[in-house]
């Protein structure tokens, strides 16, 4: 059964750990003689996956408690309760979302006070931010920004693992392959907005400030379209699926040639002391340099095509199309899964070792879960992180403020957001930063300048 909105806050969902019994050991084994690396499905990870599943649960609570506590967040459950005076209390909770007994997983820091005082000294209700990571992580990436966005008054912080994701339910995933291009991108959209709309249900919040990075950017972009009156302000933290393809991008694709990027770098971005965080509502893109005017692409000479090249594109490719992951590979690795996540985790380099350690035992947790919505991805995008519908054009439809952020060293390219917020052509609020120091996880790389835009903008809300 659901959990009622009043039961959220202090009772979570725990799902029971089921006992392995006889008819699941035999099933186990058949799953082991008919195991297929090459099959998004199976996994080393899954094989066994009827041994332990209770230290399993047990484990990825442990190694996301331990993540959030490098951030100063002290998360706790009924069953686990956190230490006092460990850091900023937290709650992590499941919130179901439908009668099958789906949730999505939640971390709640709820403001301590009762709201900040209107203009006649009424006390108005607290406020509610609402973080949805991107694809490849979980609420845990947010680790370090956590703490600075609690200590504003009169404000709620929510932030949840996307159904299917992270630490939430696992629900089977069932892509449209074989419908019109229109209809599978319509599936896969509407598996994320639904589910978001039902938690917000569940928890009884009646508006919010949605931030969203990354893929997390584009399912809270398509949200805010959907459900504006639920939505006070938008905030796109490095959103994919934003611009258009550029010409011959398949063309480009099949001779071996990636779409061309703005070069790492090349954005001059001031220090933060000396930025100007300036606001957009005339359709001109206002950025925290203070510049007047929007960087563009470079254009640079596509790398010639080659045998080696060209034939890598199209495997990859391929394996897009067929809806196969990057988890899926961690998965197929078994044991030699946490080496890849130890490398991608290793370029992270302004962390300290022991916070690098942390977020490699969290990010493998995750992500040898049971495959589900991230399989989505090639529904949605194209090879390139190109959407299938662009949001660009969706967006000049948007009714409620909106922001941008942006690395100034990020690989997703800021020009789209500005191609937006001209569509947008003023008619709400708009306005686009760019973090200095930073990339793509820019609230990872710089959580001091992001932090601070962040919360500015959350007054801007009000």
């Amino acid at each position: 059964s659901s959990i009622s909105p009043a039961a959220m806050s202090s009772e979570p969902h725990t799902p029971p750990a089921p006992v392995a019994k006889p008819d699941e050991v035999a099933e186990a084994a058949e799953a082991v003689l008919a195991w297929n690396p090459f099959t998004p499905a199976r996994s080393l990870a899954s094989m066994f996956g009827f041994l332990g599943k209770a230290q399993t649960t047990k484990t990825e609570h442990a190694t996301e408690v331990a993540l959030l506590a490098h951030g100063g967040i002290a998360a706790s459950t009924d069953v686990a309760p956190a230490a006092a005076g460990s850091g900023v209390p937290a709650r992590l909770i499941d919130v179901e979302i439908d009668d099958s007994g789906n949730y999505v997983h939640t971390l709640a820091i709820t403001s301590n006070s009762s709201g900040d005082s209107g203009s006649n000294g009424t006390a108005r209700p607290s406020r509610n931010l609402v973080l949805t990571h991107g694809y490849f992580t979980g609420l845990g990436f947010f680790y370090r920004n956590y703490h600075e966005l609690s200590k504003v008054d009169g404000w709620n912080i929510y932030s949840i693992d996307w159904l299917g994701m992270g630490r939430s339910s696992r629900p089977a995933y069932t892509s449209k392959r074989s419908a019109s291009e229109d209809e599978r991108v319509a599936n896969a959209e509407s598996f994320f907005v639904e589910s978001l709309e039902e938690w917000r249900k569940r928890m009884g919040l009646e508006k919010m400030t949605l931030c969203g990075h990354s893929f997390g950017g584009y399912m809270s972009a398509l949200y805010a379209l959907k459900y504006p009156e639920r939505v006070e302000r938008l905030v796109l933290i490095s959103p994919i699926g934003v611009p258009r393809p550029p010409d011959g991008y398949e063309k480009m694709l099949r001779e071996g040639r990636g779409p061309l990027r703005r070069p790492r770098g090349t954005t001059p971005v001031a220090s933060s002391s000396d930025s100007s965080d300036s606001k957009d509502t005339s359709g001109n893109i206002s950025t925290s340099t203070g510049g007047a005017e929007s960087i563009k692409a470079e254009q640079l000479d596509p790398p010639s095509p080659n045998m080696r090249r060209t034939l890598f594109f199209r495997v990859a490719m391929s394996l897009w199309e067929r809806n196969f992951a990057p988890q899926w590979l961690v998965r197929s690795a078994g044991p030699f899964g946490r080496r890849l996540i130890d490398m991608y985790v290793g370029r992270f380099i302004w962390l300290s070792e022991e916070q690098r350690a942390g977020l490699a035992a969290y990010a493998h947790q995750i992500s040898v879960l049971p495959g589900s919505s991230e399989y989505a991805l090639g529904d949605i995008l194209r090879p390139g992180a190109f959407a299938r519908r662009p949001l660009v054009d969706r967006l000049a439809g948007i009714t409620v403020p909106t922001t941008f952020m942006y690395g100034d060293n990020d690989w997703v390219d800021s020009t789209g957001g500005e191609e937006a917020i001209r569509k947008i052509g003023g008619r709400v609020p708009t306005s686009l930063f760019r973090v200095p120091r930073a990339g793509h996880n820019l609230h990872l790389e710089n959580p001091a300048d992001f932090n601070r835009i962040l919360i500015s903008e959350m007054g801007a809300a009000i």
